[in-house]
């Protein structure tokens, strides 16, 4: 009841929706991705009819979910909307990394009405604390009740307050008809404060000023650049810094890190004493491995939660409980001229074999991607060889995302359109597995008026497992069936099936010039896997020499 007007409740329906999505609004909500479908109409009628809402369209939901999670990476919770059923469990691999990294994300789930479920109605599966504590957040409040208007905005609020540290769920139920016209909305109201982070946060552990020290950098770390250069100007510790960071054009950066660490001699004689780690670890096994036998004090800064697979974190820090400490690190003593006249020689030695080399190579194409980022580009990377290559061979300009909180191979590309969406350039280095497992990204690519530009290495399977014990280990055939898999897609006409533009580039300049062209748009450089791991090799080896 509104005054002594009764309300149909399809009407209630879609003024509860019309209310969540006006609260959503007013605290800076201003995008939503939509996958189509019947029981979420009551919903997806009020983001429609929103005109501060942008709302995209995408009709595979784990696409979906991997596009929201790329508008998140931009700061402000997208929302997330399907049907009932499995499209719900269709979200889980993008809930999942957001969960693990910490990207806002509200997810709304349309559901039956209580009395529909558990009773075998089509449609219909169990979505009560679906993503469990992959979410910071669930409500279920059942389906809109005009007697419960009052509290409609605080709910729109305090899922958005939770949804700024990570995604949560609003499982949102309704009953048909599910076509209703929305009234008027209750008055704003006063929303709860913020919720206080619980996060760990140590002292400053004794014996942190010691002088063979590193400061390691990766990504979703929430620290400025300017943190990290002053840390290094006190501490004269090197800083190595993966490309996710964004921190590569630091001073004191070392960007070979993986192939210094590769060499015994060099990777034994500069044990750390102390490591700084801010945000994520790197891709880098090498440096992972290092870093844990060094047995050195390992003080965590920033990044999504604790991450400690060795169970070596001695305190988890703020830059400014280290500031505080007045470290004086290295100063005064070698240690990061050391550290730096390895690098230019690891720099060199790869930049000089990379230009030897006639064909395009996946190494290569990683780091050519990385030199000709357009400036206003962001560079999205898969989390199996291009993040690797990115890293081991980007230099000093790579820059990317990836998202590396599962690892996941899914939705590289649905992620890289969910960065692209408010205009942006957004550039993809993908291999075509994971091209392939993202295929449905480039569902009405060509009308979306987004500059996607998608660079694919066709190995034809999956190459990172050639670099693995079982490519060495097993027989070839068994190999091959269980590991390589080879896909034998084409992958210029799976992109033109779409209506997406495809070329197919052999030379290192035309890939160059490629790279300029505004997207939508997919380009396949073709490559062996047994060629790539004689590459790496090739590489070490001139590393090796260089280091003597």
């Amino acid at each position: 009841m509104v005054g002594d007007i009764e309300t149909s409740p399809a009407d209630v329906q879609a003024t509860f929706c019309a209310t969540l999505v006006d609260e959503w609004v007013r605290l800076g909500v201003a995008e939503a991705v939509v996958a189509p479908g019947s029981r979420s109409t009551p919903m997806a009628l009020a983001l429609a009819d929103c005109p501060e809402m942008a709302v995209h369209v995408v009709h595979d939901e784990r696409s979906a979910g991997f596009v929201a999670l790329g508008i998140g990476l931009r700061g402000a919770p997208a929302l997330l909307l399907c049907t009932s059923g499995t499209a719900a469990a269709n979200f889980f691999p993008a809930v999942v990394e957001a969960g693990l990294s910490e990207v806002p994300m509200i997810v709304l789930t349309a559901d039956r009405p209580e009395e529909l479920r558990g009773v075998g109605a089509p449609q219909t599966i169990d979505q009560i604390d679906l993503y469990g504590d992959h979410v910071g957040w669930f409500r279920d409040p059942g389906v809109p009740d005009d007697g419960e208007r009052t509290l409609w905005r605080g709910l729109a609020g305090e899922a958005y307050t939770h949804a700024c540290d990570g995604p949560v769920q609003l499982n949102l139920a309704f009953r048909e008809p599910l076509l209703g016209d929305p009234g008027p909305l209750p008055e704003e109201v006063v929303q709860p404060r913020p919720v206080v982070s619980q996060r760990r946060h140590d002292p400053v552990p004794p014996g942190f000023d010691r002088q063979r020290g590193v400061i390691l950098v990766g990504g979703r770390s929430d620290v400025e650049a300017s943190e990290v250069e002053s840390l290094h100007a006190m501490t004269g510790w090197p800083i190595l810094a993966d490309p996710v960071s964004g921190m590569r054009h630091l001073d004191g950066v070392v960007t070979t890190a993986d192939a210094l660490l590769r060499h015994e001699g060099f990777a034994n004689d500069h044990m750390p004493e102390v490591i700084v780690r801010v945000g994520r670890p790197a891709a880098s096994k090498v440096l992972a491995q290092w870093s844990a036998r060094a047995e050195a004090t390992l003080i965590q800064v920033g990044g999504p939660g604790v991450i400690d697979p060795d169970h070596n974190v001695a305190a988890v820090c703020s830059l400014g409980d280290l500031f505080g400490a007045r470290p004086t690190g290295s100063s005064g003593t070698p240690w990061l001229a050391r550290w730096m006249h390895a690098e230019e020689r690891a720099y060199e030695a790869i930049a000089t074999f990379l230009d030897s080399v006639e064909e395009p190579t996946e190494p290569g194409v990683a780091r050519c991607v990385a030199e000709n980022l357009p400036d206003d580009a962001t560079l999205t990377v898969a989390s199996s060889m291009p993040i690797r290559d990115v890293e081991w061979f980007g230099g000093h300009a790579a820059r990317a995302h990836a998202n590396r909180g599962a690892n996941g191979i899914d939705g590289v590309m649905s992620t890289a359109l969910g960065l692209s969406l408010a205009g942006e350039t957004s550039v993809v280095l993908i291999g075509d597995l994971a091209f392939t497992h993202d295929a449905n990204a480039l569902i009405g690519l060509a009308g979306r008026g987004s500059d996607l530009r998608i660079v694919v290495v066709d190995n034809d399977g999956g190459g990172i497992f050639s670099f693995l014990p079982q490519a060495s280990r097993l027989p070839a055939e068994r190999f091959e069936q269980l590991f390589g898999t080879p896909l034998s897609v084409d992958v210029v006409g799976l992109a033109s099936a779409y209506g997406v533009p495809a070329v197919t580039v052999t030379t290192t300049n035309a890939l160059v010039d490629q790279l300029t062209n505004p997207g939508p748009w997919v380009a396949r450089v073709p490559s062996d896997r047994q060629r790539n791991v004689e590459i790496h090799n090739l590489i070490q080896a001139a590393v090796q020499n260089a280091l003597g």
